[in-house]
């Protein structure tokens, strides 16, 4: 810890989605005066359905938000995947421990991001609607300059925001690589009608197509629709143009294509898309920056995003901790530990294979066909549990989460 006489180390983190928030949670327990900012103009309420899972389950508890966030899960109880006419052809049942379609924490994104920000306490700064425009730095610190004209120093930079992290694209251009999957997502909420149930249902089109309607505890429902696609700047595109494309594309599906598509139509406003890629950067720091959660690995929805972004901000904030203890330890040795720590787990929890989205949308009926035979064997009694723990999660080179003395409550 720092002593009575010396000024606590300044960190800033840009991102208050889940990984900013859970570092900056350990880093002020830590010692450190921590600024979070957001770009946004005010804390992000909207988006789908997040999981927790594996070790991630390990961190909430630590942090003591563990049952908080179960009694705010979204009520999802199973996957079902459905033919045309909505038939369920495959279940999936929520167990308890176990990491299935349905994880065992499902909760919305903007409901945990906003107990992970209501945990921090006032002498974290909150700051909304500005973000980094220019970075210089020496030895001994961090000149940062935002775009709010603003300029500041601090110890340490840490980018903790999305996949499409503005922070990383000016700092590390030149060790980044993106792999683009060859599919287009769209998300969305609709309006919960009668016949909805408390399940995941998942259907298969022709023609490269995927429709999903799953629950939440607000009311309503949340809705994806996902194509293969060659890169043609779909997700660049003004709202109406990429609800236009989407009903292009998805003329003809049967199901409730038709619903989802009046449903996003509806509530244009929390209607979003992206782009299935994976961010591969070769290495997470340079000098006193360091990047974290998405910024670092992401690669779109594995269901392993949140438990990542958790179990990495643990880790980064257990390992800068350290050079507050021990004078010859910097931020520079405490980046190369969480990167040795976290690499491996995240390459392979992260990592997709090179056709893997456009097997799961296939572009002929014959393949549907073959997809709907792979979810049925999935999903009968002798291969369930294999397809759930090596299938169905690719969590491997699990660390063993360290425990560090600050972060114990």
């Amino acid at each position: 810890m720092t002593s009575r006489h010396q000024p606590k180390p300044r960190v800033l983190i840009t991102g208050a989605s889940i990984a900013g928030p859970t570092l900056a949670w350990g880093l002020e327990r830590s010692g450190f005066e921590v600024t979070l900012l957001e770009r946004s103009p005010q804390q992000r309420e909207t988006g789908q359905n997040i999981d927790i899972r594996g070790i991630g389950r390990d961190v909430i508890a630590r942090m003591g938000i563990r049952d908080t966030v179960m009694a705010n899960l979204t009520g999802e109880e199973g996957t079902r995947y459905v033919d045309d006419h909505g038939h369920p052809y495959a279940r999936f049942a929520k167990e308890e421990g176990e990491d299935g379609p349905t994880a065992e924490i499902e909760i919305l994104r903007g409901k945990f991001a906003q107990i992970l920000v209501e945990l921090l306490p006032s002498t974290v700064e909150l700051r909304y609607g500005d973000y980094i425009v220019g970075v210089e730095q020496d030895a001994s610190g961090v000149d940062v300059t935002f775009h709010g004209g603003a300029s500041e120093r601090f110890d340490v930079v840490v980018s903790a925001e999305g996949r499409s992290s503005r922070t990383r694209r000016l700092l590390f251009a030149d060790e980044t690589e993106y792999r683009d999957f060859g599919v287009s997502i769209a998300y969305g909420t609709l309006d919960r009608v009668v016949d909805d149930v408390d399940q995941w249902d998942w259907y298969t089109a022709p023609r490269g197509r995927v429709a999903s309607i799953r629950p939440d505890n607000e009311g309503t429902m949340r809705a994806s629709m996902s194509f293969e696609s060659e890169p043609m700047g779909f997700e660049k595109l003004p709202v109406e143009a990429q609800l236009s494309i989407l009903r292009e594309r998805f003329r003809g599906a049967a199901w409730k294509t038709e619903r989802i598509l009046d449903g996003f139509d509806a509530r244009a406003n929390e209607f979003y898309t992206q782009r299935m890629e994976q961010v591969v950067v070769s290495r997470w720091n340079k000098g006193r920056v360091v990047l974290l959660g998405d910024a670092a690995w992401g690669s779109g929805p594995t269901g392993m995003g949140t438990t990542l972004s958790l179990v990495g901000a643990y880790i980064l904030a257990g390992e800068l901790a350290k050079t507050l203890v021990n004078r010859a330890d910097t931020p520079q040795l405490a980046f190369a530990r969480y990167e040795r720590l976290l690499r491996g787990y995240a390459d392979s929890a992260q990592g997709l294979p090179r056709g893997g989205a456009k097997l799961l949308h296939p572009s002929t009926r014959a393949g549907v066909r073959a997809m709907q035979t792979a979810h049925r064997i999935a999903a009968s009694k002798p291969v369930r549990r294999f397809a759930t723990n090596h299938l169905l999660t690719s969590e491997k080179n699990v660390p063993e989460l360290p425990n560090y003395p600050s972060l114990r409550l």
